[in-house]
């Protein structure tokens, strides 16, 4: 969460007025994160399409856009959308944390971070390649000499 610094050169809009801001086709405005963000000119640039954000017209987007799990990347482009901040009678206080995903692809080690799925890089393999060799001695006939050439007929 960014702090009040951030925050307070942007103007407080209630969420009615946020909705009434809404109403103009034109526009796309929405809350996430109790902050008011007008993403008009992002929408031909979103990769998830333009309707995704058009259903969040004038709502309380911030679930939506937490369930898809954006980037750290995505998050700070965010910022330049902001127009303001969401009245303090119309804050929610959130039902439970969210984490934050950083990034997966750039952690460092699998024991570490990864404690819960670490096995799986190494059991799935090996069963992977005990299945193979049990389906090959069951499939391969017995007696059959592979660096013999076959006898004619």
């Amino acid at each position: 969460m960014a702090s009040g610094n951030e925050d307070s050169d942007k103007e407080v809009l209630t969420m009615a007025e946020v909705q009434k801001r809404a109403t103009d086709k034109d526009k796309c405005i929405m809350v996430i994160d109790n902050r008011v963000y007008d993403i008009t000119k992002f929408l031909d640039e979103h990769p998830g399409g333009e309707e995704v954000l058009k259903e969040q017209r004038g709502k309380d987007a911030t679930n939506a856009f937490e369930d898809v799990g954006h980037s750290t990347d995505a998050r700070e482009q965010m910022k330049g959308y902001q127009i303001g901040v969401l009245h303090p009678d119309d804050i929610k206080k959130p039902s439970k944390s969210r984490p934050v995903i950083i990034n997966p692809s750039s952690s460092s080690s699998g024991a570490g971070n990864d404690a819960g799925g670490s096995w799986t890089k190494w059991v799935i393999p090996i069963v992977i390649a005990v299945a193979a060799v049990v389906i090959f001695k069951l499939l391969s006939k017995p007696g059959t000499d592979i660096n013999r050439p076959p006898k004619a007929i």
